[in-house]
Formats: C-alpha cells, structure tokens, sequence
C-alpha cells in the first residue's frame, strides 16, 4: 500500500496532533483511527498502525510527566498490575461477548460523565479527600477499566483521570498524569498482540510514532504548565465528541 506524499503528510500531522490530544485529555485514537481508514487502508491494519503509534505518545507523555515530578509509580504498582490482568480478561472476554449493549448505552454514559467533569468541584487545581482506599481504587478501577481497555476501549484515558479526581482526590494535573502509565500498560498489551499478528503498516506507523512523541511532549508541558484551566474544557470536547460519534458513526 502506497501514499502520496500530501497524504503522507497529512498523516504525520494527524498523528502529531493526535499526540498532542491524548497527552491532555487522551483519546487521540479519535483523529487517527478514522483518518487511516479514509485513506482506505484495511480495519485491523488501521487498529494495529493506531495503537503502535498511540502507545509511543502515551510513552513520551508518560517520561515527562516522570522526569518533572507529577508522578509516583510507587504507589502505583498494584494499580497497574490489576490494569494489565483487567486488559487480559477484557482482551478475552470480547472474543466470546456481545458488545452491542455496551456499544449501545456507552454514548450516554459518556455524556453524563462530561457534566460531571465540568460541574463537579473536585475536577480543579487542588487535591481534595479521597474518597475511597488504595486497594478499592487499585481492583476496581484499576482492574474494570484495565478490563473495558481490553474489551471495547474508547475514552479510557478519560474515565482514569476523571476517577482519579473522583475518588482518590488528585488534581486534575496529578490525575492526568497518573493516567498516562495505566494508558500505556493496557494499549501497549494490545500492541504486542497486533504486532505479533503482522498487521503493523510499518512505513506508516514509525513515521506517525515519531510524530505522537513529539505531540505528546508538547501536550504534557502544557499540562504541567496550565493544570485544570486548560484539561478540563479540552476533556469535555474530547468526551463529547466522542459520545457524538459513538451515536451518529458508531
């Protein structure tokens, strides 16, 4: 399969963008995934070019935000595991599962958790109680998003951040970069299975990769710079449009 170079271009923007995005407010998949198969290359060929660049983004994120203090991977250890095992099981359980109900109602959901991040006080620049323990936050959250990564996916970076903030009391700066890690550990298990499985356009997806890290640094300074100012309405579009397409272009 061959590309112009104005497509190509355009490709690599998408997935600067894309990296950029997602380093904010996650689900970059949203610009990438659609446009790859407007530029006809085949479903899962498109699923595996996106989620091999996606996770070198998450990647680039996820050392920044490390190397400048905003985050604890030790506290981090248990919820990561359960994310992994969650991704596992979800990865399964789809194989064997209707989704169509989940397909069908998740839209809403989506809606919903938009007015909560927007209305709700704790979504802000100040750390507020948790509201429930570690090891609750680490099987529940952990392990049921780490599961609905495996098994349908869109907006998970979104529901980690907005349950950090929720229920373990980060701000949203914090949250968002606690979520990078759990992001990266759950798409990075799909990756190794899509790379495996040869479906990786690798002209494609090297390029867009070096592209996401780029986006992605970017991104995550302008989180560490501007904190819920500039998250909280970029999460709200995200999730929005998200649900909008979910409902119009499921």
């Amino acid at each position: 399969m061959e590309f112009s170079l104005v497509t190509f271009s355009v490709l690599i923007v998408v997935g600067f963008l894309a990296g950029l995005i997602s380093a904010i407010a996650g689900s970059g998949g949203l610009i990438v995934l659609p446009t790859l198969l407007s530029v006809g290359m085949p479903p899962l060929q498109a699923l595996a070019t996106n989620k091999f660049q996606s996770v070198f983004g998450t990647l680039s994120s996820t050392v920044n935000f490390f190397r400048k203090g905003h985050i604890d991977l030790k506290t981090m250890k248990v919820t990561l595991l359960c994310a992994f095992v969650g991704a596992l099981v979800g990865t399964w359980a789809v194989q064997q599962l209707d989704t169509e109900l989940l397909k069908q109602g998740l839209p809403y959901f989506l809606l919903l958790l938009a007015l909560y991040v927007w209305f709700s006080p704790r979504m802000s620049n100040h750390d507020t109680e948790p509201r429930c323990s570690e090891r609750k936050f680490d099987l529940g959250v952990g392990g049921g998003i780490g599961f609905y990564g495996g098994f349908l996916g869109p907006g998970m970076g979104s529901f980690f951040a907005v349950a950090y903030s929720s229920l373990r009391g980060y701000n949203l700066k914090r949250a968002t970069a606690h979520t990078k890690p759990l992001v990266l550990i759950t798409n990075t298990t799909s990756m190794v299975i899509f790379v495996l499985a040869g479906k990786v356009f690798w002209s494609l997806a090297i390029p867009m990769a070096l592209a996401q890290v780029l986006g992605a640094r970017i991104g995550s300074n302008l989180v560490i710079n501007r904190g819920a100012n500039l998250i909280k309405p970029v999460l709200v579009t995200v999730i929005v449009i998200l649900a909008l397409k979910l409902i119009f272009f499921p």
